[in-house]
């Protein structure tokens, strides 16, 4: 019985060495991964930045309407909501759909016709299985960011804002803090709200220069390529969320495996011991009885 166990152990310390081998090779990934998406992003955020500040000019500075602008009473509202598509990222998904639902059963007990819009498989599954109206979804992305999928992104919320098919626009995603710190936000995206001043009444915006071309037609021109600014900034910091949570939660599990190796090898030692001092007992029980 006693050499059954010691198999058996072996049996499981053998599964449980190669599930570690697996989660430390995804950890590394994951970081790799963490480190690209968190080094693009950074650096675009200088850019996004001089961007948000010239916008905050134009509009300050001159009487500008644009439609992208404007406030509407909200009847029909969407919900842009970002998770990953596959798993193994901790409670990274699960915080994000808890509070994302909230969100959207609040809207629609508010009387506002309410849709969502998901970016990741996780996402789309659980909205579908619920019946929530979905109005586009994006399941292939992969937790990899770029211009093209932020263009893609921004342009159809643009287009479904300018043609009516929503009066608001929110975006519900994991927000990037820290490597071990991930919160999930509720944010407003369309229309867009003018950036306010320093409580002080100064700032950049309140720099005089000289346009050329004119104010309207920089405007113009700067107004859709801000609002696919922030898409592709809000995707960069989901993304980078979903590699820092799956990082986390597979070194966890790593840490967690070695344990367990720890635990069941004094265990099968335990087993193996005890098993030759009860063979040795056996034999000098049977050299006594001669």
């Amino acid at each position: 019985m006693a050499g059954a166990g010691v198999k058996l152990l072996n049996k499981r310390i053998r599964s449980v060495s190669n599930t570690q081998k697996i989660t430390k090779a995804m950890k590394m990934v994951a970081a790799s991964k963490l480190q690209r998406s968190q080094g693009r992003m950074l650096a675009a955020r200088p850019y996004s930045h001089k961007l948000a500040e010239l916008m905050m000019q134009l509009a300050d500075k001159a009487d500008i309407e644009h439609p992208l602008f404007e406030v509407r009473p909200v009847q029909k509202r969407l919900y842009v909501i970002i998770t990953s598509d596959k798993g193994l990222c901790g409670s990274y998904n699960l915080n994000v759909l808890k509070m994302a639902q909230k969100a959207v059963d609040d809207s629609v007990a508010e009387g506002v016709e309410t849709s969502v819009y998901t970016i990741g498989r996780k996402a789309a599954v659980f909205f579908r299985k619920r019946e929530y109206s979905v109005w586009a979804a994006h399941e292939d992305f992969g937790g990899e960011m770029n211009s093209e999928r932020g263009n893609l992104v921004g342009g159809r919320l643009v287009d479904g804002f300018l043609d009516g098919s929503f009066d608001e626009v929110r975006v519900c995603f994991a927000s990037f803090f820290s490597t071990m710190t991930q919160k999930p936000v509720d944010l407003p995206l369309l229309p867009i709200a003018p950036e306010s001043k320093d409580e002080d009444g100064e700032g950049s915006a309140d720099q005089d220069y000289i346009w050329e071309p004119s104010q309207e037609e920089l405007f113009a021109v700067l107004l859709p390529l801000y609002l696919r600014n922030r898409v592709f900034m809000t995707l960069s910091e989901a993304f980078t969320s979903e590699h820092a949570a799956r990082m986390t939660s597979m070194a966890a599990a790593t840490e967690n495996a070695g344990e367990m190796i720890s635990g069941l090898t004094l265990q099968r030692n335990r087993e193996r011991q005890a098993a030759i001092t009860s063979e040795l007992l056996d034999i000098v029980g049977g050299a006594n009885a001669l």
